[in-house]
C-alpha cells in the first residue's frame, strides 16, 4: 500500500499489541467500539458485559451459546477489539476484572465518604452517573436524529412499555413529547398494545422501551405495527431481541448491580435516552415545537399565577 494512499475502512481499524499495551482496559475497548461491531459480534460483547467474570470462566462454546452466536463469531469478536485470538481476549478480560474488582471493591477513603450516610448512599448514586456515562459512550447522536427525525414527520406516535420500569418509561416518553406538539400515546397494557398495534401502518411510529429487550409480548406487538408498515423505535438492551426487530435501535449494555435492594441503573440510561430523543424531536420540529411550549408555558402561568419559569407542564 502506497504511504500516500492509506487503506481506508468503514469498520475501525483492528489494535495492534502496542496499542493494546498503551489501553488496557479491554472492558472499556468494548464499551467503545460495541455499536461498530456486527450484530452477531455485539451479541457477544453485550453477553460479556452482562457478568464479566461469567464471561472469563466461559470457554468459546458456552460464551457462543449464552450470546446465541456460533463459537466462530466469538473468535471474530474477539479479534475486533484488537485481541489475537480468544486466549488473549480471556486473557485481558480476567485482568481488568481484577482491577476493576480492586478500584469498585476497596473501601473508600475516610474523608471521601459521608460517614453518616447509608451503605445504599453511595453506590445507587454511583450507579446513576455510570449510567449516563455509559450512554454518552456507547450511543450514536447520528442514530437519535435519525429516529428523532422520524418522529417528527410521524402523524401518530404510540409508545409500548411492560411492567415495572418500562411501562413507567413510555408515559415519560409520552410526556416529554407531547409538549413538543406530537400526536402521542401510551400503551401499558399488552393486549391494548396489540391491538393498538394493529391499527397502525405508514406515517406510524411505535416506541418501544424494555430494559431487557426480551419480553415477549412487546416484541410481538412492535413486529405486529412493522409489518402493517409502521417505522419502529426501540429504547432497549444491547444485542436484544427487541433491538434487532425495529427499524432504528437506541441501545446501551447496562451491568446490573449485584446489590438486589437497589434499583437497576438501566433505568436512569433509558431515562437520558428518552430525554435525548425528545430533545432531538424538538429541534427537528423547530417553530411548531417552540410555539407548543410557548402556549403550555403562558396557559400554566395563568393557571398559576407568576412569571417564574417553573419547569414546563410539570
Amino acid at each position: 500500500m502506497d504511504a500516500t494512499h492509506p487503506k481506508t475502512s468503514a469498520e475501525p481499524p483492528a489494535l495492534n499489541v502496542d496499542a493494546r499495551a498503551r489501553v488496557p482496559d479491554i472492558l472499556g475497548l468494548i464499551k467503545d467500539r460495541l455499536m461498530t461491531l456486527t450484530r452477531a459480534e455485539r451479541r457477544v460483547g453485550a453477553a460479556v458485559l452482562a457478568d464479566v467474570r461469567l464471561a472469563v470462566e466461559d470457554s468459546s462454546a458456552t460464551l457462543a451459546a449464552r450470546a446465541g452466536v456460533s463459537e466462530p463469531s466469538v473468535t471474530r469478536f474477539c479479534r475486533a477489539i484488537g485481541c489475537n485470538g480468544v486466549r488473549d481476549f480471556k486473557l485481558r478480560l480476567a485482568q481488568s476484572l481484577v482491577v476493576g474488582e480492586l478500584y469498585l471493591n476497596a473501601d473508600a477513603a475516610p474523608d471521601a465518604v459521608d460517614a453518616e450516610a447509608p451503605i445504599f448512599w453511595a453506590p445507587v448514586l454511583a450507579e446513576a452517573r455510570d449510567a449516563m456515562r455509559e450512554v454518552e459512550r456507547q450511543l450514536s447522536p447520528a442514530a437519535v436524529v435519525v429516529a428523532a427525525d422520524e418522529i417528527a414527520r410521524a402523524a401518530q406516535v404510540v409508545t409500548f412499555g411492560l411492567g415495572g420500569s418500562a411501562a413507567a418509561l413510555a408515559q415519560e416518553a409520552q410526556h416529554r413529547l407531547f409538549r413538543y406538539g406530537v400526536r402521542v400515546a401510551c400503551c401499558t397494557d399488552p393486549y391494548l398494545m396489540r391491538m393498538t398495534a394493529a391499527t397502525l401502518g405508514a406515517g406510524n411510529v411505535v416506541i418501544a422501551i424494555s430494559v431487557s429487550g426480551k419480553t415477549a409480548e412487546l416484541i410481538e406487538a412492535t413486529e405486529l405495527a412493522r409489518s402493517y408498515g409502521a417505522t419502529t423505535i426501540a429504547v432497549t438492551a444491547t444485542a436484544s431481541p427487541l433491538a434487532d426487530a425495529v427499524h432504528h435501535p437506541l441501545s446501551v449494555a447496562i451491568a446490573e448491580t449485584p446489590d438486589t435492594l437497589t434499583p437497576t441503573a438501566a433505568r436512569f440510561a433509558y431515562l437520558a435516552i428518552i430525554d435525548l430523543l425528545s430533545a432531538a424531536t424538538g429541534y427537528a420540529l423547530g417553530p411548531s415545537a417552540r410555539e407548543s411550549l410557548r402556549r403550555i408555558k403562558y396557559t400554566m402561568l395563568n393557571h398559576r399565577t407568576g412569571n417564574v419559569l417553573e419547569p414546563l407542564g410539570d
